[in-house]
């Protein structure tokens, strides 16, 4: 989904509260819909774009310019919050967008957070180390004004980790010496005061949003008659009813992907091979299952997926090799969008194969294939919903700098998995009981009922 569509659904879903009785207790038709038309101009407006340049004096290039952004959507749920991600993929509206989606999934799953984001445009393979360390510690000198614990809180994003994260919390210190520093940025190290299984929470959370919906949310509503959606009940049904192991294919193998891949081939109640993997550059498949641990080790070691025959021997993988984009219309149960936006669309929307389909990444199917994949039948789980898991270990992380108290990783990740389990349950209740809107038109409801409740009792809305 790109901006555009963003905003699009925005305005029909607030359309359609303004017209429910019971939206925000205004029993007057036309004072309703007034303080909704205003509550959808806010929640359509972006409070701050901020722009700038970095100067990075390179090792071999001399000093270069590069883009940089920092877009803070809303932050009437809270304390702006939002990754900041390393792509040559970076544009002005690509950060806006993503910052709406932000505000949008924190409010869904009740967070005490608004939606930003922050984007350089640079691919970090091109980098050294100490030109990575320059452009890091540039962006926090370039924005420093616009961050903090209680103000707006990055994250590691696509093309940043820990280890990005860390230096820009130097950064930072040093430039706001004597303030609190230690909740300016999640994602940190486990040594800087970061939350165990922070890198780990996303992948996690991702197949949880799958798992749980085929397990124990549909164990609870076998006997309930006001299922309404009899095309994607009876893909559940069959999924369930499988006689062989649930075939899984993943983009993107990165800190996300292989995650939701290792908890594929480890969850015990329905067995499940992945099938098919890929990057940037490669797809991997095996009908009989790929083996992800050795997958993982290797790729570990700084490697992309193998390529060719003396890697994949070296890797002990068996797998013929594929182009990258294959792994989408290949034969599966479930796809895995672990990549970046606008992967699916018109063009290929009627090759993918998989029933059910997790959105990892942000914003990987148009709303135009979101619709088509409704009338298939396909189960399409949003962004807003599955990949919530980073963020919800951030707020704990967050949370954990203001007490000073460490949490353990079980701790961690069984508290992510109560807080996803409580929204699944409201979403997937929902949207089996409706009759035409898709899941993510179901969540952005949900979200933007809280929002616009907090704008109007917040005195915002006239």
């Amino acid at each position: 989904m790109e901006k555009q569509e963003t905003r699009q659904l925005i305005e029909t879903v607030m359309d359609k509260l303004a017209n429910r009785a019971d939206f925000l207790g205004i029993e007057d038709d036309e004072k309703r819909r007034k303080v909704s038309a205003s509550a959808k101009e806010i929640l359509k407006t972006t409070d701050k774009i901020i722009k700038s340049y970095i100067r990075v004096s390179t090792d071999g290039k001399g000093v270069i310019r590069i883009p940089a952004y920092r877009v803070q959507h809303n932050n009437i749920s809270g304390f702006y919050k939002g990754g900041i991600r390393f792509s040559e993929n970076v544009n002005e509206d690509e950060v806006e967008n993503l910052a709406i989606l932000m505000t949008l999934k924190n409010s869904l799953h009740r967070l005490p957070f608004g939606g930003a984001k922050g984007g350089v445009h640079v691919d970090s393979r091109n980098f050294s180390e100490r030109e990575l360390n320059l452009i890091s510690r540039k962006y926090v000198q370039r924005f420093a004004r616009d961050l903090g614990p209680n103000h707006d809180i990055p994250a590691p994003d696509l093309g940043t980790n820990e280890r990005v994260i860390d230096w820009m919390v130097g950064e930072y210190k040093t430039i706001k010496q004597g303030e609190a520093y230690l909740g300016s940025f999640t994602g940190k190290s486990v040594e800087n005061g970061g939350a165990k299984g922070r890198r780990e929470a996303t992948g996690k959370g991702i197949f949880l949003s799958y798992s749980w919906l085929i397990d124990q949310w549909l164990r609870l509503q076998k006997n309930d008659q006001q299922i309404n959606r009899q095309k994607q009940w009876q893909t559940l049904i069959n999924l369930t009813q499988k006689k062989e192991s649930i075939s899984v294919s993943v983009q993107g193998f990165g800190n996300v992907g292989s995650v939701a891949t290792l908890e594929a081939v480890k969850y015990q109640k329905i067995a499940h091979k992945v099938v098919a993997v890929s990057d940037q550059f490669t797809t991997l498949y095996h009908e009989d299952g790929i083996n992800i641990e050795r997958l993982i080790t290797y790729t570990n070691k700084g490697h992309d997926l193998p390529s060719n025959d003396e890697e994949l021997k070296k890797a002990g993988i068996k797998a013929s090799v594929r182009l990258a984009n294959d792994v989408l219309t290949i034969e599966t149960d479930v796809l895995i969008l672990a990549a970046i936006e606008d992967v699916i669309h018109k063009e290929n929307m009627e090759d993918v194969k998989a029933k059910v389909v997790i959105e990892g990444a942000n914003a990987p199917i148009t709303e135009e294939a979101d619709h088509y994949f409704e009338e298939q039948g396909t189960i399409v789980i949003p962004d807003i919903l599955a990949n919530a898991g980073g963020v919800i270990v951030s707020y704990l992380e967050w949370k954990q700098s203001r007490v000073t108290e460490l949490f353990s990783e079980e701790e961690i990740i069984a508290d992510m998995s109560e807080k996803m389990i409580e929204t699944f349950k409201i979403v997937y209740d929902m949207y089996f009981s409706s009759v035409d809107e898709t899941m993510r038109f179901n969540c952005f409801t949900l979200s933007l009922e809280r929002l616009s409740s907090l704008l109007y009792r917040h005195g915002k809305l006239y």
